[in-house]
């Protein structure tokens, strides 16, 4: 007997959006580097390969939402499990958990370190609104930010720190 074709489907989806995660975790470290390094440059191509890896992961998540949803399961991580727990003995599962707890790894990890770039892109904007509000004639801050998380009130006029 032959293995059931909707399982085949979801393994080999499953398979490519553990790929998909992967390669979007890749980018995400090099956009890291890259922000770390202050190399701004070459940060578009970054923006845009993330939103097409995020484009085709979200195909693959809407493939496996349907799919799970045709089998009477619910489209959420807990439908997964309990779709993995359905058919815990037939022999293809293991690989089809290998890869799902893969990608459930993947995905923790990758919206780590998304969150991490989102702060270091904080940090950049934060400088560069400082140096523009120098450049404009705004106030220097002896410090960026104050206790409350606003601008520091201890800010100085540019000109008086130039002219004495």
């Amino acid at each position: 007997m032959g293995a059931d074709p909707a399982r085949v489907a979801m393994a080999e989806n499953l398979h490519r959006e553990l790929e998909s995660a992967n390669l979007l975790l890749d980018v995400l470290r090099e956009e890291q580097e890259r922000l770390l390094s202050s190399g701004v440059s070459g940060l578009e191509e970054i923006v845009t390969r993330k939103a097409e890896l995020l484009v085709q992961l979200n195909g693959y998540t809407q493939y496996r939402h349907d799919s799970l949803s045709l089998e009477g399961h619910e489209p959420t991580l807990r439908g997964m499990k309990t779709w993995l727990e359905s058919d815990a003995t037939k022999p293809d599962i293991i690989g089809i958990e290998k890869d799902w707890n893969e990608l459930l790894e993947v995905t923790r990890s990758a919206k780590e370190l998304n969150r991490l770039n989102g702060m270091l892109i904080s940090s950049h904007l934060a400088k560069n609104q400082q140096a523009l509000s120098i450049l404009r004639g705004g106030r220097h801050d002896t410090g960026i930010y104050g206790p409350d998380g606003q601008p520091s009130r201890s800010a100085t006029p540019v000109r008086s720190v130039i002219t004495g």
